[in-house]
């Protein structure tokens, strides 16, 4: 089967430049593209898993990934889906969160003897002349035309800075360089860069005279209409140290039962005809699926002994054994709690609330339990009496959990 039929049958692709050249380009060459990574965090998150998977793909086909992190563009901002203008951050940690990415990107994609590659458009883009680039590239674009695209008429009304117009001219640049130096003819990202990604395709053909594609994902929403990879504590991480394994399976152990099978379908390699399978599943049936989902998604991104450790641990905490092993965890020195905590500072502490009238709200609303029983009272005060074998079990909801350990 065709790459680009594997893509477009488990819901990858949203548009395409020219589909059946593209088509065919993929199906008779062996080609280079490209999807970029915006390093404004110092780790990618579930919601970047969607492209990473799409290379993924292609690569597993024999495609080669460039994966150019926006080292240049991130001194400027994307203001594509954004109401306001970005955050302008140094180069340093530009820097700093780009060498984080290679590590998790790793996991799926091979970088061995070339067969991916990694680059940053800081290399050419802080070396440019502007007055050079005015002329070379800015003489190809129709300011006229640019202000119909999407990203820039959404803006128009709150304000669009003169930097962030610049934009699309240095993406569109990108790709020429990628063509010029690699051969890529292809770029493919979030629906919200189609207009990027065809001015970029109509810079080559005017510069170099020959084709470029490219092709857009959907932009992810849950079934709940959620942003893909949002909760409500924030962004879940790739970063083990800042989503652990076992938070980061209970995401994906938590998904709607409306998501599951197209969830099945974009994060994990399983045929789909399990896919499709798991994806009929009912009722209480369907949480085999979500099972299936966590495992493989955290499989992929944390290996598959922190999968194994974290499906044990959520099957023997809801199975009741008591066993916490691979949960979340936190050292308590055990002089302070003989003391005393405040059960609100605790839950801070544990990071189930930011504040302490979060906590005490939490409380109120009966949203807390000390080992498995419910606290109705905020003043309580967790002492060594609540220990259970050196370890208190602080839950919120019926989600999300913190273990102590007597240090």
């Amino acid at each position: 089967m065709s790459v680009f039929d594997v893509l477009k049958e488990r819901g990858f692709i949203q548009q395409t430049t020219h589909q059946e050249p593209l088509y065919e380009l993929l199906e008779k060459e062996k080609n280079t593209f490209y999807i970029g990574f915006d390093p404004t965090a110092d780790s990618l998150h579930a919601g970047s898993l969607l492209p990473i998977m799409a290379m993924a793909h292609m690569q597993r086909s024999g495609h080669r990934p460039i994966a150019i992190l926006g080292g240049g563009t991130a001194m400027i901002g994307d203001p594509s889906g954004k109401t306001e203008l970005r955050k302008m951050i140094t180069q340093e940690t530009i820097n700093y969160n780009a060498a984080r990415f290679k590590e998790q990107l790793s996991k799926f994609i091979d970088f061995s003897d070339g067969k991916a590659l990694m680059v940053n458009n800081g290399d050419w883009l802080l070396k440019l002349n502007y007055i050079e680039f005015l002329r070379d590239i800015g003489s190809q674009f129709s300011v006229n035309r640019m202000l119909t695209a999407d990203c820039f008429k959404s803006r128009l009304e709150r304000g669009l800075s003169f930097i962030e117009f610049n934009y699309m001219l240095l993406q569109s640049y990108d790709f020429l360089v990628l063509f010029r130096e690699y051969g890529c003819k292809l770029q493919m990202g979030g629906d919200d860069q189609w207009s990027n990604i065809l001015y970029g395709a109509d810079l080559i053909r005017r510069l170099e005279g020959k084709e470029a594609y490219g092709i857009t994902f959907p932009l992810l929403t849950t079934a709940s209409g959620r942003k893909m990879g949002k909760t409500e504590a924030g962004a879940v991480w790739l970063d083990p140290a800042k989503t652990s394994p076992y938070e980061y399976y209970q995401y994906w152990r938590n998904t709607d039962d409306r998501d599951v099978q197209r969830f099945l379908a974009l994060y994990t390699f399983l045929p789909l005809d399990e896919v499709h399978r798991l994806g009929a599943l009912k009722d209480q049936a369907i949480n085999e699926a979500k099972k299936v989902l966590a495992f493989e998604v955290t499989k992929l991104t944390h290996g598959e002994a922190e999968a194994q450790k974290a499906s044990a641990a959520a099957t023997a905490f809801f199975g009741g054994s008591g066993n916490e092993q691979a949960m979340p965890s936190l050292a308590l020195d055990r002089s302070e709690l003989a003391k005393g905590i405040a059960i609100i500072d605790l839950i801070v502490l544990a990071k189930l609330a930011d504040t302490r009238s979060e906590a005490k709200r939490l409380i109120i609303q009966g949203g807390i339990t000390l080992n498995d029983v419910k606290i109705p009272d905020f003043n309580r005060m967790i002492g060594l009496a609540d220990l259970k074998e050196d370890k208190i079990l602080l839950r919120k909801g019926k989600k999300d959990y913190q273990v102590f350990k007597i240090a």
